[in-house]
């Protein structure tokens, strides 16, 4: 009986995956020529490398993509189909393979920019314990539609995202400052059909129970407001009308948990704050005849505005601020007038419903060149 003996061939070393790397910066722009150059060398001032930056082009008409190809090379642009911002930014984040080749996956809008330590700050400060992270939000510098958001974004920062922080609660993760942890990006949904996908994505973290946010206010982020008033009145009725689609779709308050105790606490607050003023003071002073009521109502909100607005300018520096008190004091009762507006619209007469297919995002109305750089 011939025993024939088997022999195999040495066995090839198995090729060594490549190691993932920290952070990829992925900006998503539609008619972005006037900021999307200034974008990019913000970030790459901040700390990242042009080989870790990419730049999806939603079908621009003008020149963003041959502005992004000269700084960072074709290889890192894509450009697609007219598909809104979510749909853009899933296509390319499948492209570039981004969640195989890094562990966090940063989001950027074109529009705005980065304090010269951004991404060195924020590399360092990042928690795999959390899957996402935020930073701090300014706004470039602008007109009085800027003025009134440095007061804006001071409180909502200095304050209230703290109080987020602090009890789990954050509400929104930004498009100017949006990280992801690069294992739970395949569970979110950015072509969400909403107004505002970037809400609409942080509810389904919570939805999902896919971990904590982190808010690492020392990375601080810049963003251009809208040059007027009409384009600031369009942003901030796309925002609460977003936000309420949010809401409607994954039924806040309707669940006993922090995130749903906040956001309707926030709601109600302005439901509150416009009944106290034209409800209830006015029944008082119908009752009791007397204008003054309204009067000193209307001082006291005046006065501890103007107390706000100080407290603002002392910790941004912004001295310009102090003197933009009136027209700030007009903007943030115009704000809950819109907020109303929106609410009437969305939950009473059920418009602006969220589908399937991802809402199309147009800037070219409301970009202007950068007044200076972040």
């Amino acid at each position: 009986m011939t025993h024939q003996t088997l022999t195999s061939r040495p066995l090839r070393p198995k090729r060594k995956s490549q190691p993932k790397k920290m952070l990829a910066l992925l900006i998503a722009a539609h008619d972005e020529e006037l900021v999307i150059g200034q974008t990019i060398d913000s970030a790459i001032r901040a700390g990242m490398k042009p080989e870790h930056i990419y730049v999806v082009d939603d079908d621009s008409s003008d020149a963003t993509s041959q502005i992004a190809k000269q700084l960072l090379g074709s290889d890192n642009i894509l450009r697609v189909w007219r598909s809104g911002k979510g749909l853009a930014l899933t296509k390319a984040t499948k492209k570039f393979e981004l969640t195989n080749r890094y562990r966090w996956i940063h989001i950027a809008d074109a529009d705005g920019g980065f304090a010269p330590n951004y991404f060195r700050v924020f590399r360092s400060r990042l928690r795999v314990k959390y899957v996402a992270a935020t930073g701090y939000v300014r706004s470039l510098p602008g007109g009085a539609v800027s003025q009134y958001r440095v007061f804006e974004y001071t409180i909502g920062f200095e304050i209230h995202r703290r109080f987020q922080a602090m009890t789990r609660t954050i509400t929104i993760i930004p498009g100017p400052t949006s990280c992801f942890r690069a294992d739970i990006f395949k569970n979110l949904n950015f072509a969400n059909g909403t107004l505002t996908e970037d809400f609409d994505v942080t509810l389904q973290i919570y939805r999902q129970k896919l971990g904590h946010i982190q808010y690492i206010p020392q990375a601080v982020a810049y963003t251009q407001d809208p040059k007027n008033l009409h384009d600031f009145i369009v942003q901030i009725s796309r925002w609460n009308r977003g936000i309420l689609q949010g809401v409607q779709r994954h039924k806040i308050g309707r669940r006993f948990s922090r995130l749903d105790a906040y956001l309707s606490f926030q709601i109600l607050q302005n439901f509150l704050l416009f009944f106290g003023y034209f409800v209830v003071a006015v029944f008082f002073a119908l009752k009791f005849r007397s204008i003054e009521i309204i009067a000193e109502i209307f001082l006291f909100d005046v006065w501890l505005t103007l107390l706000l607005t100080v407290l603002v300018v002392l910790r941004t520096r912004r001295w310009d601020i102090l003197s933009a008190f009136p027209h700030i004091y007009i903007f943030r009762w115009l704000s809950l007038l819109v907020f109303l507006k929106s609410f009437i619209e969305v939950v009473i007469l059920g418009r602006f419903k969220a589908n399937a297919a991802d809402p199309l995002w147009s800037t070219a109305e409301r970009r202007y060149r950068p007044v200076a750089s972040a």
